[in-house]
């Protein structure tokens, strides 16, 4: 793909058409007025670093939902720091749109969100393969690993959202999405 390809609407609400949840949530904690609805999106994440989950639904009939946009901002924060950093919208519906094209209810792994200018220098520091500029720092992207899944298998869902960039780390068995512009990496 170009790298200078810009984020596709099309080609990520495609994918969500692909897939899209007709039935209610069923999870504990789902707003009152999200019951029998039909077009939603959920994430569902697990972080071993902190020990926590997500299970939430996030956007309903073309609305985005605060309280959950600001529980997942929460969940994807720096834990190494405590910072926190609103994530972009898009980026979520990158992994939930992926997430959806791989038919799986298992949630993700989450290595890596929201990362602070001070965690992003030192993981560049002791690794080569972090960017001096992430858009880790800006909220814009996701690390992420499914046990049900192998890297190609999430690396083509994510290519398949023709959104952001998606580079697959075979050797340390996770997949990077963000909301930038549309490119590839990885072996």
């Amino acid at each position: 793909m170009a790298s200078n390809q810009l984020f596709t609407r099309r080609g990520l609400l495609g994918a969500f058409a692909a897939t899209a949840v007709v039935a209610a949530p069923t999870m504990s904690n789902a707003f009152g007025f999200l019951r029998g609805a039909g077009d939603v999106r959920r994430i569902r994440m697990y972080s071993g670093r902190t020990g926590e989950s997500i299970d939430t639904v996030y956007w309903i009939d073309g609305e985005y939902i605060d309280e959950a946009l600001n529980e997942i901002t929460h969940f994807m924060r720096d834990w190494r720091t405590g910072t926190k950093k609103t994530i972009d919208r898009r980026t979520i519906d990158i992994a939930a749109a992926s997430h959806n094209l791989m038919g799986i209810n298992e949630p993700y792994i989450m290595l890596s969100g929201y990362r602070s200018p001070k965690t992003n220098a030192m993981l560049r520091s002791r690794s080569g393969g972090v960017a001096k500029n992430s858009l880790h720092m800006r909220g814009q992207a996701a690390d992420l690993r499914l046990k049900s899944r192998s890297v190609n298998q999430m690396y083509k869902a994510a290519m398949a959202c023709h959104a952001g960039g998606v580079g697959k780390y075979s050797n340390s068995n996770f997949v990077h999405m963000d909301c930038g512009p549309v490119r590839t990496w990885g072996a």
